[in-house]
């Protein structure tokens, strides 16, 4: 009898045939694809021709250039600076770039809310000549405005750009060795840069009406464009990268300071809310799962990376084609075959050490404006559970400020202030959660207020 397959035997073959498919309903050159989960690359396949002047088979080493995710690497640097009290956020980008518009701040620029137009004044996809660091500086006063800061998403290469010039104005080093020694270097990101070493594929574009390719000019950035779009990478490096960003890493960014990145600042298609946008990275939502990630284009080629962070798990796609090719849906469906077919299994549960005494009197049953609460000690945290509300918008987790102060840092009302209210002999008599009381059976708010 035939052995059994085990499942990630199967899930292989499954992601072998959605990548041969792409490939060849898409018409491209080559892909490169890895799925990555728990930090460990699970799968990776190339296809296709590197160089079909030189017949080079597409290697799964093979760096391509990954476009605007560097947008992605420029976000974390400037969230190192925050982090580091280098700057806020919230700091108008004129006390950093005197040369800067009024009005939008560093946050608008990162979350594609600044209003400033897509690209820097010039044709330079025409010309495929980028501004030098003083062209794209004096430019500025003929950028428009198109709309207002925070109006509505508005895809700005410009806006990052200037966040390129923040970089190179804050850090010690400049942008690129900046990014090298702060990001790449501590994430063991050898094969991506502005000039990798080790072999690279060529751009094509594939003509729309016949099989036939044509090279692409091979552009180069600098200085503060470099930030807009200019780096190679290969599918295991931007494997390393997407592990980064669904966990933090200490040196890098902590995990709070990802988990900022990857909220949801603005959508960007409002009627469907498939696509939003947070600080860097794009959020992509599939079904019941939303991804983080960022796609790329440059001639020559397109990119994607998306990461499904609750279960540490997703893809990366390289193509060499400027056009005709979905490597954002392609890396979107590998992730989903991959969470499909390797489903977890349910954490163990284990007892802990006990509830801390002054914890005790809090759990049970609470009522507040006639609906019912449940305050529990789970995985030595406090836990709130509002009944009344939809599964995904229930739940607070609470973190001890002082005594009988707690503070909710995730989940419903996260930053809201929990207080505990005692009696005379110190027994619990009242809860406050964002100034709303909390009694042990229902009551009006007259009531409340007399217990």
């Amino acid at each position: 009898m035939p052995r059994p397959r085990d499942d990630v035997t199967e899930l292989r073959e499954t992601l072998d045939r959605i990548l041969a498919t792409a490939q060849a309903e898409q018409r491209i050159p080559s892909v490169s694809a890895a799925v990555f989960r728990d930090g460990e690359v699970v799968w990776r396949s190339a296809l296709g021709s590197a160089d079909v002047g030189r017949r080079e088979d597409a290697t799964t080493e093979h760096a391509y250039r990954i476009g605007s995710i560097t947008k992605t690497f420029t976000a974390v640097c400037i969230l190192q600076l925050r982090d580091a009290m280098v700057l806020d956020l919230d700091d108008p980008l004129r006390t950093h770039i005197p040369e800067a518009p009024v009005g939008l701040t560093i946050r608008d620029g990162l979350a594609h809310l600044s209003g400033l137009q897509r690209e820097p004044p010039g044709e330079i996809w025409e010309s495929l000549t980028p501004p030098s660091r003083e062209e794209l500086l004096g430019g500025l006063e003929e950028a428009e405005r198109v709309l207002r800061p925070g109006e509505s998403w508005h895809y700005s290469n410009l806006a990052y750009g200037l966040l390129g010039e923040v970089v190179m104005r804050r850090s010690e080093d400049g942008y690129e060795k900046t990014l090298r020694s702060r990001v790449l270097e501590p994430l063991g990101l050898g094969r991506t840069g502005f000039d990798p070493p080790g072999p690279r594929a060529t751009g094509y574009y594939v003509d729309p009406y016949s099989d036939r390719i044509t090279v692409e000019p091979d552009p180069a950035g600098e200085g503060p464009t470099a930030a807009i779009g200019w780096l190679w990478s290969t599918v295991d490096d931007l494997a390393r990268f997407g592990d980064f960003i669904a966990t933090g890493r200490d040196g890098v960014l902590l995990r709070e300071t990802v988990d900022e990145m990857a909220r949801v600042r603005t959508m960007v298609d409002e009627a469907r809310w498939s696509l939003g946008w947070g600080l860097g990275l794009g959020l992509y939502r599939r079904g019941e799962r939303v991804y983080v990630g960022h796609g790329g284009a440059m001639p020559g080629f397109l990119a994607a990376l998306c990461v499904h962070r609750p279960e540490r798990t997703g893809a990366a796609v390289l193509v060499n084609t400027s056009a005709g090719a979905a490597p954002d849906t392609l890396a979107l469906d590998l992730s989903e075959a991959a969470l499909d077919a390797l489903p977890r299994a349910p954490e163990l549960w284990r007892p802990d050490d006990g509830v801390p005494e002054d914890v005790v009197p809090l759990l049970g049953r609470w009522w507040s404006e006639g609906s019912e609460l449940a305050l529990t000690w789970r995985r030595e945290r406090l836990r709130l559970e509002a009944f009344a509300y939809p599964e995904g918008r229930n739940v607070s987790w609470l973190a001890r400020e002082a005594t009988d102060r707690w503070r909710i840092v995730e989940g419903r009302e996260r930053g809201e202030l929990l207080r505990v209210v005692r009696d005379g002999e110190g027994a619990v008599v009242k809860l406050y959660v964002a100034t709303y009381p909390l009694t042990r059976a229902p009551a009006t708010f007259g009531e409340s207020a007399s217990s």
